[in-house]
């Protein structure tokens, strides 16, 4: 955990000496001590408090009947004509993969004291398709769990699933449209992972869960296996 701190401190430093680090809510410049977010916008983010009920929340909800979960948490509500959709914009669309990082970070060590990570023997990122990867210069939900990891010392399988149909983007559209738009657009690209492992999906923002439901089918096969999700996000279905 030292040696995760340690690396997590060298980034910034390396990020500070590029750019002077800005809050990515409010853009005012951020203090030595502060990640990502200033300590007023920290202060007033919409937290979602699912770490309390990860079992029974508005996040798990969405995979009751389509797939089986442990675990749900997402940190905080998203609401797109709010200060927060700034950070939500800016960690898929601003060229910022350092600031997944940070923001896994700070989603790590928040949800550690509550023993959500209790289990997990590894992260899988939501695969992105070569072609948006090649746009945006990274995946986002990658990036946030590469914080995550970090943070907690669990080891990212960034190639057990493959996104293997480059799908419409999931922005515009209402629930059934998006379950169709992923169906079937990932595969399992390694070896299953071993009866009773407890593998944890991360994304960054979840709407419908349609894309999450599509990435967990792809393990359903595996005996006894246990799926957990965190997300950055979670917004309100359409």
């Amino acid at each position: 955990m030292l040696t995760n701190c340690l690396m997590i401190s060298a980034w910034r430093r390396i990020v500070n000496l590029l750019a002077p680090r800005a809050c990515v809510v409010c853009n005012t410049r951020l203090e030595p001590h502060e990640n990502a977010v200033c300590a007023p916008c920290n202060l007033h983010l919409p937290r979602t408090n699912y770490a309390l009920e990860p079992y029974e929340n508005a996040l798990a909800q969405l995979f009751w009947g389509r797939v089986k979960v442990e675990k749900c948490v997402a940190l905080l509500h998203y609401q797109a004509a709010a200060p927060v959709s700034a950070l939500f914009y800016k960690l898929k669309y601003g060229n910022m993969p350092y600031l997944g990082v940070e923001l896994g970070w700070l989603m790590g060590k928040e949800l550690i004291p509550t023993g959500f990570f209790q289990d997990v023997d590894f992260i899988v990122p939501v695969p992105l398709a070569k072609q948006r990867v090649r746009q945006r210069g990274y995946n986002q939900s990658e990036m946030l769990a590469q914080g995550v990891a970090l943070a907690t010392g669990l080891k990212v399988e960034n190639k057990l699933i493959r996104r293997i149909v480059n799908t419409e983007t999931q922005t515009h559209k209402d629930r059934w449209e998006r379950a169709d738009n992923v169906n079937s657009a990932f595969k399992l690209m390694k070896q299953p992972p071993k009866a009773g492992t407890h593998v944890l999906f991360v994304d960054d923002v979840a709407t419908t869960g349609a894309t999450l439901c599509a990435c967990i089918r792809c393990l359903q096969d595996v005996k006894n296996i246990k799926v957990s999700v965190l997300c950055m996000g979670v917004a309100h279905a359409r």
